[in-house]
């Protein structure tokens, strides 16, 4: 037998001069063999190295061997942002995940459109990013499955089931690193997607300044208008009577517009102006100069995400969920210093 051709049970039964059945029975620890013939079984098995088929044996117990990532973010917007690559990160790191442990990762969109098909096989699923009450994840948990998330949905307490960073803390670090480099008029451009990661970062800023004494200066800007929505909020805020003296923008895209849009205007960064992303992106990490950014750790994100559903679906809690992932600060030219 070539070293490309996957040993089957019949291989392992012929072999050992038994039927596949016995050779099935055990193999996953059944029937009533007897001692010798077990043992000829499995020494047979070992020296063929047969290896079970991991989808086969999810069949067999009732399942697809196939679980759903749906990407919140990308529903809303469509699936063609560039230069956006945490979340092509987490879907490779998490399929990769899967795959190891047998099963396949199916991309998924949203799944209450009446243009996707109610039948869809599913053993559970993963939500990246659900809005405040998803309907995607309602959907998945009213099929009975076991679901996790990255991120929380604020809506759901009781949903313990999610990964992904603690932005609240991560939000505070980056403010703290402006103040320390000398800003004392920080404003904060955060999206308006309804989920975790936009009120969570709001509520820590407007915290974090009144703690500070120092004056709240709050924009949000669509996600989806990008680099666009950079360029018009870093016009309006650097217009102000009194303007900032750093931007704390809560997306890559829109920090990046923001610093072309001040030097345009002819402000130096980072000694008049400090720029800081809430998301490490090809545009803060190409940026002339480069922007100081968190990077949200996507890979670890999706293959937690995987682990905790895969042992949801083996009914083992493993340590009490949710678990948190740490993001890492990315320091650049961009908040080298005031001054």
């Amino acid at each position: 037998m070539s070293p490309s051709e996957r040993v089957t049970i019949r291989d392992v039964a012929r072999a050992a001069g038994v039927s596949a059945t016995t050779v099935s029975h055990v193999l996953n620890g059944k029937g009533s063999a007897a001692a010798a013939t077990r043992e000829r079984i499995l020494r047979t098995a070992a020296e063929l190295r047969y290896r079970a088929n991991p989808i086969a044996q999810s069949l067999r117990g009732g399942r697809t061997g196939v679980v759903a990532l749906a990407i919140r973010p990308l529903d809303a917007i469509g699936y063609t942002l560039q230069g956006v690559d945490y979340f092509v990160r987490l879907a490779g790191a998490a399929a990769t995940a899967a795959l190891d442990r047998g099963f396949g990762l199916m991309l998924v969109p949203d799944l209450t459109r009446r243009s996707v098909p109610a039948a869809m096989n599913l053993d559970g699923g993963i939500v990246v990013d659900p809005f405040v009450g998803d309907p995607v994840l309602a959907e998945l948990l009213d099929r009975g499955l076991p679901v996790v998330s990255t991120g929380r949905d604020p809506a759901r307490p009781e949903h313990i089931w999610w990964t992904g960073t603690d932005d609240r803390a991560e939000t505070r670090r980056m403010l703290d690193l402006l103040f320390e480099r000398g800003a004392r008029r920080i404003a904060f451009v955060s999206g308006t997607d309804d989920n975790a990661w936009n009120h969570d970062t709001i509520e820590t800023y407007l915290s974090w300044t009144r703690e500070r004494g120092q004056e709240p200066i709050l924009e949000r800007v669509p996600e989806e208008r990008g680099e666009a929505g950079g360029t018009e909020v870093g016009g309006l805020l650097l217009s102000r009577p009194a303007p900032p003296d750093a931007i704390f923008a809560n997306t890559g895209r829109h920090a990046a517009s923001i610093a072309r849009t001040a030097i345009n205007l002819g402000w130096d960064i980072p000694r008049r102006l400090l720029i800081a992303a809430g998301s490490d992106s090809e545009h803060t990490r190409f940026a002339a100069p480069g922007i100081t950014a968190l990077e949200l750790a996507p890979e670890a994100t999706g293959r937690l995400a995987v682990e905790l559903l895969l042992e949801r679906l083996a009914d083992d809690l493993g340590p009490v969920p949710p678990r948190i992932v740490s993001a890492t600060l990315h320091e650049r030219e961009s908040t080298a210093r005031l001054g």
